[in-house]
């Protein structure tokens, strides 16, 4: 048997290979998502009056998607409107949602930077060894809570969404500078990754909504197809860096391995 379906093919790009049960995603057994509306599985419907009414409904969510998909136990700290500044001051607090898992996926930004207009800032914000220095930016709150997680397991790995372009004049250059910081906060701490979504996934326009979105939030097929890229490219960045992923069963355990 070829092992190359498992292994990263020469020129192979994220998302290039997608796989219906996420492949190496399902080497974790508990994962944390910390996110937004688009991480709570939200839909929208219309009241009596024909206004908006949203519903997290997690079940649908593309982190409950996953865990069916992969086996992985999903633990969904997120909320429709969550920004990475209540997330850090109260509402991890609030609920309990300090939680040790073997990894992390934070996918935030978008009430951020689009709805409360809060200032995006840079890598450059984040003092990793000292997250009280960070100044009150999207990238300096996103660092504390990147901090605070591995303050509570050192060998985490953390896995960092940036949003999907728009296909907007004014949104896109936004969305493309902030995803060019992650890479930078990517740097700054161990076993810690991008999945690009603004470089890899697809452009979440008006012609894409047309087919997987109810209203600008993804309908169910659309939370579906979420869960197949975010859990590809998971695959996709284990096969790109194997080694860091080899004592994975270790994490939180205090067990190594020589030979790593």
């Amino acid at each position: 048997m070829k092992m190359d379906f498992f292994t990263l093919l020469p020129g192979e790009k994220p998302l290039d290979n997608i796989k219906p049960t996420c492949g190496f995603a399902g080497i974790f057994k508990e994962i944390g998502v910390i996110g937004d509306s688009l991480s709570s599985g939200e839909f929208e419907a219309h009241d009596e009056d024909g206004n908006i009414v949203y519903h997290d409904m997690y079940e649908y969510s593309w982190p409950s998607v996953l865990g069916h998909l992969t086996g992985t136990v999903y633990h969904n700290y997120s909320r429709g409107g969550m920004t990475a500044k209540e997330f850090y001051e109260s509402y991890a607090d609030q609920n309990g949602f300090w939680q040790w898992n073997q990894a992390y996926i934070i996918a935030l930004g978008n009430n951020d930077v689009f709805v409360l207009n809060h200032p995006v800032g840079s890598a450059l914000d984040i003092h990793p060894e000292n997250p009280k220095a960070n100044p009150d930016t999207f990238f300096g709150n996103m660092g504390r809570i990147v901090s605070k997680l591995k303050r509570i397991e050192k060998d985490a790995r953390i896995f960092l969404v940036s949003m999907q372009r728009r296909g907007e004049e004014y949104g896109d250059p936004i969305i493309c500078a902030a995803a060019e910081e992650m890479k930078k906060m990517c740097q700054l701490f161990s076993y810690t990754y991008l999945i690009d979504m603004t470089g890899y996934g697809p452009v979440y326009d008006e012609q894409m909504r047309k087919t997987f979105a109810l209203g600008f939030h993804p309908n169910a097929m659309g939370y579906y197809s979420y869960a197949l890229m975010v859990g590809n490219y998971i695959d996709y960045i284990i096969r790109e860096n194997p080694k860091d992923f080899f004592e994975v069963p270790f994490i939180g355990k205090g067990y190594k391995n020589k030979d790593i």
